[in-house]
């Protein structure tokens, strides 16, 4: 027994340094489970992922060793919390949510075995199930399932947990859950943690819903965006928004005020002209107070035929009083003369060349005739 356990030491020893090595050499140290996993499929997946992760399997005793002995990676032994089953390491230079998506896909379903542990919590689906009214309601029953008869065939009432992740799954359910069509096994590469620059990431977080995850980001990145915009805050995504909502502000403050701009010139012309279409539009209230005003403009019409015949009245006069105003002309000397009668200067008023030419105009108008005698 000394001679085997001499011989066995060194080699022991050896496996400790060589994952010693190999937890300086590389950024990114998983671990996993590969409890229940069949020996072809592990086969197939080491040859799957030899190109970009180095999986070592070893004793459990021996990997905790080695990472008590890993100095170099602070926070690597609270990995030793978390190994379960039968653990191994992963060695990759890959990120660690790409390494646990890369595991996952590779990832297939198989029915459960008596003995083996439960990799997640085991749920019933309610609803009906395949099995005629007999003996079977019981055995439902017996692993905490309440069922009835429905339609003739045996149906689940609620949805039900058989199994918490880590219990050991008894015969019974294992029988029962292969009857339902359930298998809750993943053959597969189980990945627990992975331990990244002191970080240690668990299965819950590497597990992520990649299309809701994107979605909160997008969320996140928005909410950051609107934000920074909010409280002015410059970075090359922003300061072309900034400046655009800048700019629109300032149109807006010119087109409340009316101040005339190149940019607003064309909008302020179209306002002045749907106010002035406003204002045209009430004017059809206008015309009907000025209805009642068309009745005097009647009234004119008519008072205007009326002296219409008064004005061609007046022709009519004026050739009657025509005669009469040729007439004049002959009374004028009559006139004249009388006014010449009354205008004769009295004697001693004149010189004898006024005298003279007195007399002379008088003959020559036929007023004093000659005395001849």
């Amino acid at each position: 027994m000394s001679e085997k356990t001499s011989r066995a030491a060194p080699k022991k020893k050896k496996t400790v340094k060589e994952i010693v090595d190999k937890i300086k050499k590389y950024p990114i140290i998983g671990v996993v489970n590969m409890e229940n996993l069949p020996t072809p499929q592990l086969q197939r997946m080491r040859a799957q992922l030899r190109d970009k992760v180095d999986l070592m399997m070893t004793k459990r005793r021996l990997i905790l060793k080695a990472l008590d002995q890993a100095k170099d990676k602070p926070g690597l032994e609270k990995i030793k919390e978390i190994m379960k089953g039968m653990p191994a390491l992963l060695f990759t230079e890959e990120n660690p949510f790409t390494l646990y998506k890369t595991l996952k896909q590779n990832k297939s379903k198989a029915p459960a075995k008596a003995g083996q542990t439960a990799p997640s919590d085991i749920i019933v689906p309610a609803g009906p199930t395949p099995f005629a009214p007999g003996p079977v309601i019981g055995e439902l029953g017996a692993i905490g399932i309440k069922a009835a008869v429905e339609g003739g065939k045996i149906a689940i009432k609620s949805d039900t947990k058989v199994a918490s992740e880590g219990d050991e799954i008894s015969e019974k359910l294992a029988s029962m859950l292969s009857r339902l069509g359930i298998e809750p096994m993943e053959i597969g590469l189980d990945l627990l943690a992975v331990y990244e620059k002191g970080t240690i990431y668990p299965k819950s977080v590497l597990d992520i819903d990649e299309e809701k995850f994107m979605g909160d980001l997008m969320m996140s990145a928005s909410q950051a965006h609107e934000l920074a915009l909010q409280i002015g805050y410059t970075t090359p995504e922003t300061i072309e928004p900034m400046i655009q909502r800048t700019y629109r502000a300032a149109k807006e403050i010119a087109r409340e005020g009316n101040f005339m701009a190149d940019e607003i010139a064309a909008e302020l012309l179209e306002k002045a002209e749907r106010e002035m279409l406003a204002l045209k539009g009430q004017l059809p209230e206008v015309k009907t107070e000025e209805k009642p005003a068309e009745a005097p403009k009647e009234e004119a019409k008519t008072e205007e035929k009326e002296e219409k015949p008064k004005e061609e009245a007046k022709p009519a006069e004026e050739k009657k009083e025509a005669p009469k105003e040729e007439e004049k002309p002959a009374e004028q000397p009559k006139e004249e003369a009388k006014a010449e009668d009354k205008q004769h200067p009295k004697q001693g008023d004149v010189s004898q060349n006024q005298a003279k030419d007195l007399l002379k105009n008088l003959q020559e108008k036929g007023t004093l005739r000659e005395n001849k005698s």
